[in-house]
C-alpha cells in the first residue's frame, strides 16, 4: 500500500475510522490568579495555590468544550502512583451550548 501523503485514505465505514482518532482531553483542577509581581518571585520549589482543594471536583475539557466533571484518583500498583480521572458527570452537550 503507498503510504504517500496525497495517497487516498481507504474507503469503508467512516464511523469506525472516526472513532480511531485520538484526541486531547485537558483536567483542569484549579486555577490560581496571583499578582504580575507575585508571579515574578516563582522560582523552582515556589507553591502556587490554587482555588480548589484536593477533594474537589475536575473539570474535563476536549478544546474549550467542557465533557465532564470527575474526581482524582491515584491507580495502584504503581510505584510512584499513576494519576488518573473517575468521571462523576458526563455533560451534556446539547445544554451545554
Amino acid at each position: 500500500m503507498d503510504n504517500a501523503p496525497d495517497a487516498q485514505p481507504p474507503r469503508g465505514d467512516s464511523s469506525a475510522q472516526l472513532t480511531s482518532i485520538p484526541i486531547e482531553i485537558t483536567v483542569s483542577v484549579g486555577r490560581a490568579r496571583p499578582l504580575v509581581r507575585d508571579l515574578l518571585r516563582l522560582d523552582e520549589g515556589s507553591v502556587l495555590t490554587l482555588d480548589k482543594r484536593v477533594d474537589d471536583p475536575v473539570e474535563l475539557y476536549v478544546g474549550d468544550r467542557l465533557i465532564g466533571i470527575g474526581a482524582l484518583e491515584v491507580i495502584e500498583g504503581d510505584e510512584n502512583g499513576q494519576l488518573a480521572v473517575r468521571m462523576t458527570e458526563v455533560v451534556d452537550s446539547q445544554s451545554a451550548s
